[in-house]
């Protein structure tokens, strides 16, 4: 049973990965790793999914196995998801002094960590999951013997470890360079910024950190760095291109 969680938990996670970088990608017109670890996997969802899963479980031993039990699901995961992404954004505000995501401009939002209408959009993808997806995913991995399970579990935590504590030092030292901006010199200082670009990235309300700070605004230096990246793209165009003309 632990081991059939594990990799749910670890399908979900990349799905929502999946979900979330292709969507990002696609407004931002370049692939947007859309996700806390360096790997292709977003938690969040993992946890919520299997939340749901364990509800629906909980929920059908007390009503059975009918309309109820799923309606009274949704409305229990939904719950239980929300209360999820408010204690991780409350967190990551609390660590950066910033919010990594803002739902302040939406109607009936709490602190701007979560909103009425992404409270809503989790009810309807707790809805799908029950009723398609997780029936589907089912059917995959219950044929698979035990001790694959064991095997594949075991490499996927071990996996999450090092992507996790790899993740949060870098997070950590992100933090300390930002807070301690008047420590560093500016070109370590910029160092640090592009080395973790990616956090930047999938969390774009990250770049308001230290906005107007002279020589220390991140979106500046960001910028500078494409600007740069460009120019060499150019020049290495023109390279080759009056190499085939003469």
């Amino acid at each position: 049973m632990a081991w059939d969680l594990i990799l749910y938990f670890s399908i979900y996670s990349f799905l929502g990965w999946v979900m979330e970088t292709t969507y990002a990608s696609i407004i931002q017109r370049k692939f947007i790793n859309r996700g806390f670890l360096n790997g292709p996997f977003t938690p969040i969802y993992g946890f919520g999914a299997v939340l749901i899963i364990q509800s629906l479980k909980w929920i059908e031993n007390i009503y059975g196995n009918n309309y109820t039990s799923v309606l009274m699901c949704i409305i229990i995961s939904t719950l239980l998801v929300t209360l999820l992404e408010f204690i991780t954004g409350f967190t990551l505000e609390k660590m950066f002094n910033s919010k990594w995501w803002d739902y302040s401009d939406y109607a009936m939002n709490i602190m701007g960590y979560i909103c009425l209408k992404y409270s809503l959009l989790w009810g309807i993808l707790a809805f799908f999951l029950i009723k398609i997806v997780h029936p589907i995913i089912v059917q995959f991995t219950y044929p698979v013997p035990v001790l694959a399970k064991i095997i594949i579990s075991s490499l996927l935590i071990i996996h999450f470890l090092f992507d996790t504590l790899k993740s949060i030092a870098g997070m950590l030292d992100l933090r300390k360079a930002i807070v301690n901006y008047s420590d560093l010199s500016v070109n370590k200082y910029k160092e640090i910024i592009i080395k973790y670009k990616r956090f930047f990235l999938a969390f774009p309300r990250l770049l308001f950190l230290n906005a107007g700070i002279l020589n220390r605004d991140v979106r500046g230096i960001l910028n500078e760095r494409i600007s740069i990246l460009n120019d060499r793209i150019n020049k290495i165009k023109v390279e080759i291109k009056s190499r085939f003309q003469t």
